[in-house]
């Protein structure tokens, strides 16, 4: 029986999606998570579900076949994806990042060129901003797009890449000259691309269906369309994606932490110890109060930067805040969880090792939690 989560929907419409995430969820993610995880497979044809089923479209403006809804709702259906399972609710969200710059910053002939197909799940997106020198220190890095008679020549390589390998296209960050000004721009680039090539993949403590590999482009010649927006405002681009990045990381942080959650109290229901269910000791319910508490203050802050991002407000703190204090939540929560459940928490009987393993990385992508408390830090005292 899982704990009771309030949700905080606009209008019927919004419930009625969350109910079909959940048959979603139940009939298409929970069934295979485990052995996918186990087998490191990776889920492309969920990601062809949800995408036929609209949940990949959904923040997105509907003149490109987008479903047009808040943040605030498209964020709780990632924490509900995440909840099922971790690779899919953090991958719809990557996709959402690959997918930023060409929707928001693309001009109508790139995005009915290639938008629709990305909303739709046909094709799947990826976004290439760290470097093996370069992970957080986004200024760093070295992949450089020449200018050309017939476009851009794009020569590099980017480190870490969710997707990588698995992905249909690669919006990627690119300095444009070697020069005191960089020139920084964003550049779509379709995986078939003669020079793009990937490493192989890396093995993971989790996420394991989710395929990460350095992605490789070896003098990759690129139409001049395929640089989206302007040049020179491409770090602008990859931050104000990783705002929204972030956000959705959280939600995904609070998901596998409410799932950790649930599985901790139905534990505790029914495991005896001493005459009694251990959920009846004073000790167990500290625990679990303290990790309801804290997943319930992770929710509230993505959706106040979720609201925040709807009236079109700055979210670079907010932002910031609801991804370290969701994704330090999640790993305290899933640590609680495996102690809660005893030895049977460290085994594979229970997920919650699975969700231990999982939730560490969050602490690590869309910018550490370090990083994120240097954000923050910089906008109380200024620059």
């Amino acid at each position: 029986m899982a704990t009771k989560v309030v949700r905080e929907l606009p209008d019927e419409e919004s419930r009625d999606l969350l109910d079909l995430v959940r048959d979603v969820c139940d009939k298409e993610l929970i069934p295979k998570a485990a052995q996918y995880e186990k087998e490191s497979r990776f889920p492309r044809e969920v990601f062809t579900t949800l995408g036929r089923a609209g949940l990949l479209t959904l923040s997105h403006d509907e003149q490109w076949g987008g479903g047009g809804l808040p943040q605030a709702v498209y964020l709780q259906v990632i924490e509900e994806l995440s909840a099922a399972w971790a690779t899919v609710g953090m991958g719809t969200s990557v996709h959402a990042l690959g997918t930023h710059a060409l929707a928001k910053y693309g001009d109508d002939a790139q995005k009915e060129k290639w938008l629709r197909d990305s909303l739709s799940g046909e094709r799947l997106n990826a976004y290439c901003l760290s470097e093996l020198e370069a992970g957080s220190d986004a200024r760093a890095m070295k992949t450089l797009a020449t200018e050309n008679a017939d476009g851009w020549l794009l020569k590099g390589s980017k480190a870490w890449i969710t997707h990588g390998g698995e992905a249909d296209n690669y919006t990627v960050a690119a300095r444009t000259s070697d020069g005191d000004d960089p020139g920084f721009a964003m550049f779509w680039v379709p995986a078939n691309l003669p020079g793009v090539s990937f490493g192989e993949p890396e093995h993971k403590m989790g996420m394991r269906g989710s395929t990460t590999s350095q992605v490789h482009f070896d003098d990759v010649q690129l139409p001049p369309d395929a640089l989206l927006g302007v040049r020179g405002n491409g770090l602008k681009m990859a931050l104000d994606a990783l705002n929204y990045g972030r956000l959705a990381i959280a939600a995904c942080a609070t998901g596998v932490a409410q799932a950790a959650l649930d599985v901790a109290a139905e534990y505790s229901r029914q495991r005896m110890a001493f005459g009694q269910r251990i959920g009846d000791f004073q000790g167990v319910h500290f625990i679990l109060a303290d990790m309801a508490t804290s997943i319930a203050a992770a929710r509230e802050l993505y959706l106040a930067g979720a609201r925040r991002l709807d009236r079109g407000e700055s979210v670079i703190s907010e932002a910031a805040m609801a991804k370290l204090f969701a994704t330090d939540t999640a790993m305290s929560v899933t640590t609680d969880a495996v102690q809660v459940l005893g030895g049977a928490g460290y085994t594979e009987d229970f997920p919650v090792e699975r969700y231990m393993r999982e939730v560490k990385v969050l602490q690590i992508l869309e910018g550490t939690n370090q990083i994120q408390r240097s954000v923050i830090g910089r906008a109380i005292v200024g620059r």
